[in-house]
């Protein structure tokens, strides 16, 4: 047998040699849980804000309604415990309650709600409540949980539940956009809309709302016709689900022409993400394919810093055309102005507060009081609610 010329031989070998230098990135679910909990040991205890960033002297103090003891069973979020929250949480209202015992089981937001019905936790914290899980509550319970919102998501701390902005090519002329021109963008037609398990069909709308073309909001000269190419995450994620809730009306009709982006184990550790919404950066996914694309717009997770690379920019945004039109801030995202801000959340039984367990009432009262909100402000994650958003949250436990 012939051997080969060693240039071709070379040429053959020379490709592999290298490939096996390279460090691997994979998609498998237990690659990317891999890179996840690799970021999450840096990120977790690193504080993003100043700990006196607001005065919260306008929300309400926590005051004791009655002297609680045993334990506390929490579930569902990570972030909870991979940042510093729920450690502050509960010293902060052991102080108050030295008989209360907290037992953790925080590895997903998908076992908040499942932990309730099976008996197993007296709280579930974490992202908003998906149809499914309140559909598994309600066939157990014949009733819906009792739902706090507990902070408010973050600005630019990817995995803490960060704000969406919404970003363009630079060379793009619009500068803001509302949240019905969103919908005519990545939605479709459709005969109605969710809420939870309720079908509304007052959320119905035809063709004519559609917008396809970048004239259709408002531009003009080589613009107008221009079709508009809209970037988004995969719609198994629950990111894409939150999306559809606020702009869609819980519709699942998209954007014919949507291109949806997925997560990769990055090779420099952490998670790459399609979205820039991970511990590490990628060689290609959302952005960069946005940068090459002047009649591309996008739905990006902490839309700031390195998630936002020169070349892009963030629009204003406002619920309707008559405005007030809110930038991508962290004082317009903690002050709850800006639309397309997001929340955390803690689910408990009861219909209501007078139903609950003591123990968990007294804990949910004091999370969301001023000491709480201010163990969430330390912590540099998660913002702290508004008083307004505090006292609508403390009357569904009086």
């Amino acid at each position: 047998m012939k051997s080969l010329p060693t240039r071709l031989l070379l040429s053959l070998l020379l490709p592999l040699l290298a490939s096996a230098q390279q460090p691997k990135r994979g998609s498998t679910g237990l690659e990317m849980q891999a890179a996840r909990a690799e970021g999450l040991l840096v990120k977790g205890k690193k504080t993003y804000y100043p700990a006196d960033k607001w005065d919260l002297s306008d929300l309400p103090a926590y005051q004791a309604k009655e002297k609680v003891t045993g334990p506390i069973r929490l579930w569902g979020s990570n972030y909870i415990v991979d940042g510093n929250v729920g450690e502050y949480w509960e010293k902060a209202f052991r102080e108050y309650h030295p008989g209360v015992k907290f037992e953790y089981n925080m590895l997903t937001t998908r076992a908040a709600v499942p932990s309730l019905v099976f008996g197993v936790a007296d709280l579930g914290m974490g992202r908003r409540i998906k149809s499914e899980e309140l559909q598994l509550y309600q066939r157990y319970k014949n009733q819906d949980p009792l739902e706090i919102v507990i902070a408010t998501g973050s600005y630019n701390v990817t995995g803490w539940n960060p704000a969406f902005g919404i970003v363009v090519h630079q060379d793009n002329p619009l500068t803001k956009i509302t949240l019905e021109q969103l919908d005519g963008i990545y939605g479709a037609e459709r005969l109605g809309g969710w809420i939870g398990t309720d079908w509304q069909p007052e959320f119905a709308r035809g063709p004519e709302k559609n917008l396809r073309t970048w004239g259709q909001l408002g531009l003009t000269g080589e613009w107008a016709k221009k079709e508009i190419t809209p970037y988004g995450l995969n719609l198994r994620y629950s990111q894409a689900t939150w999306i559809s809730d606020l702009i869609l009306g819980g519709s699942d009709k998209w954007n014919e022409r949507l291109r949806m982006y997925a997560n990769f184990a990055a090779p420099e550790g952490g998670d790459g993400q399609g979205s820039s919404m991970g511990f590490g950066r990628l060689k290609r996914g959302l952005n960069e394919d946005l940068l090459q694309d002047p009649s591309g717009i996008a739905y990006v997770g902490s839309p700031v810093g390195p998630n936002l690379p020169p070349g892009l920019k963030l629009l204003e945004v406002a619920k309707t055309a008559a405005g007030p039109y809110y930038a991508y801030t962290i004082d317009n995202i903690r002050s709850r102005q800006y639309p397309l801000h997001d929340e955390i959340y803690a689910y408990a039984d009861g219909k209501q507060a007078a139903d609950m367990d003591p123990k968990v009432r007294e804990y949910l009262r004091f999370i969301v009081s001023r000491e709480g909100q201010e163990a969430v402000m330390r912590d540099g994650k998660y913002l702290p609610l508004t008083a307004e958003a505090a006292r609508e949250q403390l009357k569904k436990l009086q």
